[in-house]
C-alpha cells in the first residue's frame, strides 16, 4: 500500500490524494500544449492551396473546424488514457471483460469533443497500440473490443472507416494496450456551427448527467485503489465494487445533439465536462459569469472517491464531472425543450443555472464552490 503524503502547503492535509499526487499536474502539461497551439497556428497558411480554410475560432475548442465550401469539416482525435488499465487489473481478479465498455469509451473521447462544435461525426479510425502482439492472441479481450467498437458506432451512426495496430514492445507496457480514436464529421446547414459567437449574458446552462467517473480522474482513481484493503473488490456503498464501477462505460453524447438539431434549438455553446471538470465551464474565451444553482446527483463511485480521497468541493469539482458530463448553452425559453430532447434520448438532465454578464468566473452556488479565469487555462 502506498505511503499517505506528508502535510506541504498546497496539500495540509496528508490523508487527501490530489489529482497531482496520482501523476497528473495540468500545471506542467497545459503550457506545452498552449506552445503546440501557437505552432500549430502559423500552419494555417497550408490549407489555402487546397482550396479551404480554417475557422481560427475553433483554435483551442474542442474539435478543429475547416471551410470546405458548401459545408464544413470538423476533427479531432482522443486517446483513452489508462482506464485500461483498471480493465485489465479487473479482468485478472475477476475473469470479466469490460473491453467492449472501454471500446466505447475510446470512441466517446472523440465524438464528445466533436459535436461540442456542432458536428455530426461520420466517421472513426481506430488507434489499438498493444505492448507485443499477444495482447491480440486473448480471443474473448479482443472480441469484446472489436464488438464495443461496433456498437458504439453504431449508437453515433458513423463508420468504422479502419485504423492502426501496431504491436509497441518496450514503447507500450506489455500486457496491455494504448486505444485511441480519430473522429471527422461535418457540419451542415452551416449554421450549425457552434463556437460561441451566440454565447451571451441571459443564456441558459443546461447540464446533463454523466454514467460515472467516464474517462477523466482514472490516474486519481487508480492511485486510491493502491490504499483500498480490498482494492477494486471495495463495495463504493451500494453493492457495486469500486473497479466494475470505474469501468461504467462513458456516456455517448451524439443522439442528443443530433435531436437538438431535428428539433432547431439554438445551441450557443457546448461543452464537454472531461479533463479540468467543472472548470470546463470557462472554457470559452469570453469574460462571463456562469451561475450554477442546481447540481445533479453525484453517482455513488465518485461519491465514494470524494469520500476515501478526503477531497473537498474545489479539488473534486475541479477533477471530476461529479454527475454532470456535458454542458449546453441555450436560450432560456430553450432550455426546458433541451432537457426534455435528451430525456427522451435516455439521458437525464437539468436547466442548472445561467450567464450573467460579469467577470470570468464559475459560481457553483450548492456547493459554495468558485473558479476564477486563473484556474482554466487552455488557449
Amino acid at each position: 500500500m502506498s505511503t499517505p503524503a506528508a502535510p506541504s502547503a498546497t496539500n495540509p492535509n496528508p490523508d487527501t490524494l490530489t489529482y497531482e499526487q496520482a501523476g497528473v499536474n495540468y500545471d506542467q502539461v497545459d503550457p506545452v500544449k498552449l506552445l503546440a497551439q501557437q505552432s500549430a497556428r502559423a500552419t494555417a497558411v497550408q490549407l489555402a492551396q487546397h482550396g479551404v480554410s480554417e475557422i481560427a475560432a475553433s483554435r483551442g475548442e474542442s474539435a478543429y473546424v475547416v471551410d470546405a465550401g458548401p459545408f464544413f469539416l470538423a476533427s479531432i482525435v482522443e486517446c483513452l488514457g489508462t482506464k485500461i488499465l483498471v480493465a485489465d487489473a479487473v479482468y485478472r481478479e475477476t475473469g470479466k471483460s469490460f473491453y467492449g465498455a472501454i471500446a466505447q469509451d475510446t470512441i466517446a473521447m472523440a465524438v464528445n469533443d466533436l459535436i461540442t462544435v456542432g458536428a455530426t461525426p461520420l466517421v472513426v479510425q481506430a488507434y489499438w497500440a498493444a505492448g507485443g502482439s499477444d495482447w491480440f492472441a486473448d480471443r474473448q479481450r479482443a472480441s469484446d473490443l472489436i464488438a464495443g467498437w461496433k456498437a458504439a458506432c453504431d449508437v453515433c451512426g458513423v463508420s468504422w472507416g479502419g485504423g492502426e495496430t501496431p504491436a509497441l514492445a518496450g514503447v507500450v507496457e506489455g500486457g496491455t494496450i494504448d486505444l485511441g480514436a480519430s473522429c471527422t464529421g461535418i457540419v451542415q446547414p452551416k449554421s450549425r456551427l457552434s463556437l460561441g459567437d451566440k454565447l451571451a449574458a441571459g443564456d441558459a446552462i443546461v447540464l446533463l448527467a454523466s454514467s460515472g467517473i467516464h474517462a477523466n480522474g482514472v490516474s486519481l482513481a487508480r492511485k486510491l485503489a493502491e490504499r483500498l484493503p480490498q482494492g477494486y473488490q471495495t463495495d463504493v456503498g451500494n453493492g457495486q465494487r469500486f473497479g466494475e464501477a470505474i469501468l461504467a462505460p462513458t456516456v455517448l453524447y451524439v443522439p442528443v445533439t443530433e435531436a437538438l438539431a431535428r428539433a432547431g434549438v439554438d445551441v450557443h455553446y457546448c461543452v464537454n465536462v472531461t479533463g479540468h471538470g467543472w472548470r470546463k465551464l470557462l472554457r470559452h474565451p469570453s469574460a462571463l459569469t456562469y451561475r450554477i444553482h442546481t447540481v445533479p446527483p453525484v453517482p455513488p463511485v465518485l461519491a465514494f472517491m470524494q469520500r476515501e480521497a478526503k477531497l473537498d468541493n474545489t479539488e473534486a469539482y475541479g477533477t471530476l464531472n461529479m454527475g454532470a458530463g456535458f454542458a449546453f448553452f441555450v436560450r432560456p425559453d430553450q432550455a426546458e425543450q433541451t432537457v426534455a430532447i435528451a430525456k427522451a434520448c435516455g439521458v437525464d438532465a437539468w436547466v442548472a443555472g445561467q450567464v450573467e454578464a460579469g467577470p470570468k468566473q464559475a459560481i457553483i452556488e450548492p456547493i459554495g464552490v468558485t473558479y476564477s479565469a486563473d484556474d482554466l487555462k487552455l488557449r
